[in-house]
């Protein structure tokens, strides 16, 4: 992926223009880390990025940018720019800039502001190699300030502490107790963005942690953060926090929540909520409820039937057996043969369920 990059970068500064690598993918470039987004910041404008590579792309909504697919990779490359003035967390007023220090400056962290230049070479204006080192998320230039302008950094910089295990500056944590409540005015969507990237974390609870100490919890909706169990799958962190009607969940992810809900308020686990739910969300639910997995998957391996798919006599054949018409006492019938499949009281076997079915219906 730095191949490419500087193959990038090479080509538009054949073109006049300076170019840098940014961010993320140098900060994890120095610890070691991998990285799979790269962000290069020019002097180019969009109009000359788009002369320069054929297939650049002018994204909707974005403000001096386009992105760039090569070699199979996607770059977001955006120039050189001030921000001068915010509305709803967007600039409305930009001011192109022919300096990469002016760029650097408008940015979030000092961890975020190294460049790599076309050579591989690493500048640092604002030490962050220190920052990375001494493992401590600070803003560039004030913090209440680049809070202001932008809340979202407030969720970036639990973000990144959770992700990378870097404590909050002083100055970062005097200003999010101050200035949190912003994060109400941003929209779910963001905050869920950037909530799941701390729960999927391996880190998460320090992140929890900061969420809570920090009170961010309340202005987020987020219920009983300090009691969330940690589990496997990201929604059994949702599940916990009581936000499924205010954040934005497809359907499927909410069903998945209020099945895990619904088996969590039984307060255990039998073969009937394996059978009814499945084993991945009972398995989720298990977490939550501190019940061995293990003990779960082995009960889940003796059910005689997973569904009614499996129950060994069809629809046809009961009508047939009974010289009925299908109706709505088939439900019934089914609920029975089901439950006492499950637990045992009847073989799943045709014969005995013809019999058990002459015998009761």
């Amino acid at each position: 992926m730095l191949k490419e990059s500087l193959e990038i970068i090479k080509k538009i500064e054949s073109c006049g223009f300076e170019t840098y690598i940014v961010g993320g993918f140098v900060r994890d470039y120095i610890m070691n880390n991998s990285s799979y987004d790269v962000d290069i910041c020019t002097s180019a404008k969009p109009k000359d990025l788009i002369e320069i590579f054929d297939n650049a792309i002018l994204p909707k909504e974005k403000y001096g940018s386009v992105t760039l697919h090569y070699k199979n990779i996607r770059y977001e490359i955006t120039t050189f720019r001030k921000e001068m003035l915010y509305e709803n967390r967007r600039p409305i007023e930009i001011e192109y800039s022919r300096s990469f220090i002016d760029d650097i400056n408008r940015r979030d962290f000092t961890i975020n502001s190294l460049c790599m230049n076309k050579d591989g070479m690493i500048i640092d204006t604002l030490n962050g190699k220190e920052d990375i080192k001494r493992r401590v998320i600070k803003t560039i230039g004030n913090a209440d300030i680049k809070f202001i302008e932008d809340p979202l950094r407030i969720l970036r910089a639990i973000r990144f502490a959770t992700q990378l295990n870097f404590k909050l500056g002083q100055e970062v944590i005097n200003a999010i107790k101050l200035r949190g409540n912003l994060v109400k005015d941003l929209s779910y969507n963001r905050k869920k963005d950037e909530l799941n990237k701390i729960f999927i974390n391996s880190n998460i609870r320090y992140g929890l942690k900061l969420l809570d100490g920090l009170n961010l919890n309340k202005y987020l909706e987020l219920n009983d953060v300090n009691k969330v169990k940690i589990t496997s799958d990201v929604l059994g962190i949702w599940a916990q926090l009581g936000v499924v009607d205010i954040y934005p969940f497809s359907k499927l992810e909410k069903d998945t929540i209020d099945t895990i809900n619904k088996i969590c308020k039984n307060k255990k686990i039998t073969r009937y909520e394996l059978y009814n739910y499945g084993l991945y969300n009972v398995s989720i639910a298990a977490e939550i409820l501190g019940i061995n997995k293990k003990l779960i998957a082995k009960l889940d391996k003796q059910l005689a039937i997973h569904s009614k798919k499996d129950i060994d006599i069809n629809t046809s054949e009961i009508c047939s057996l009974l010289n009925k018409e299908p109706g709505k006492w088939l439900k019934d019938l089914y609920n029975d043969l089901e439950l006492k499949i499950l637990y045992s009281k009847l073989e799943n076997n045709k014969e005995k369920i013809k019999n058990y079915i002459l015998k009761n219906y």
